[in-house]
């Protein structure tokens, strides 16, 4: 059994998943992954992702403003709680810093995320951290404004193994995307080695990033099964051990998230 702990299953190429989101989710099932999350990423969408949890078993949603989309009105604490008031919302993200695309929202991108961490810190809820070319300052908000209890998880993680040692060191996970399979990442390969067993998550962020030998086309979740057997391999282990260990890893960190009957 997988787990693919990130992916926006709203914005699939559903003409390259079998034509429909449940042609999508059967194929996934049928390569092993029995949970997905879906990621929100703005007030636009939110109502979208929770539907399609709502609507598919094994399927849950999040709620939150990804620093790409934060605008002029920084959602509130409030707000964001309020987004949280349904039993298939089981974290608040994506939220974070990119000082790579929206730099010129850095102060705006600073006022969501520490919205975000001290929502979470209330409500006992993990939080998705999006972080690109933004290391101190990510670690920073964390430390000052996040929960060590409920913490979260760096997604899609595409930075250095000292970064990730203090997010490992608040309590965090690390999340593991298809790029661990492309050519030049060996930075990340190391780390996807390094971290601790009980702190690792995979993931495919699709529609995104899909990992090699499926680079080219649209990401889907199926395709996290890929990432989990270059990560096994990576690490020495077997599928079926990083499979159980990353699955455990999610619903300890996804409290509100329940395994379905196998």
């Amino acid at each position: 059994m997988l787990v693919d702990s990130h992916c926006h299953l709203d914005r699939l190429n559903l003409e390259q998943c079998g034509g429909s989101l449940a042609a999508a989710l059967d194929g996934a099932r049928a390569d092993g992954i029995s949970h997905m999350l879906c990621v929100c990423i703005s007030a636009e969408n939110r109502q979208a992702v929770l539907d399609i949890a709502r609507g598919n078993h094994g399927v849950w949603a999040s709620a939150g403003v990804h620093p790409s989309d934060v605008g002029d009105e920084v959602v509130s604490v409030e707000t964001l709680q309020s987004w949280c008031d349904h039993p298939k919302v089981v974290a608040l993200g994506e939220t974070g810093l990119d000082y790579h695309y929206t730099v010129e929202r850095v102060k705006e991108q600073k006022e969501s995320f520490i919205n975000h961490l001290t929502a979470g810190a209330a409500l006992d809820l993990p939080i998705i951290v999006h972080t690109r070319e933004a290391r101190e300052d990510t670690i920073e908000l964390i430390r000052a404004h996040g929960s060590t209890e409920s913490a979260g998880v760096l997604h899609c993680f595409t930075e250095s193994w000292e970064m990730a040692k203090q997010a490992l060191d608040l309590n965090y996970y690390i999340s593991i995307s298809g790029i661990v399979t492309f050519r030049n990442a060996d930075e990340l390969r190391q780390v996807a080695k390094k971290v601790p067993a009980d702190r690792l998550l995979v993931e495919t962020d699709s529609p995104y990033l899909a990992p090699v030998p499926y680079r080219g086309k649209s990401n889907q979740p199926r395709y996290v099964r890929a990432v989990a057997e270059f990560v096994a391999e990576l690490r020495g282990v077997t599928l079926e051990e990083l499979a159980g260990q990353t699955t455990d890893n999610f619903f300890r960190l996804f409290k509100r998230a329940q395994r379905l009957p196998q």
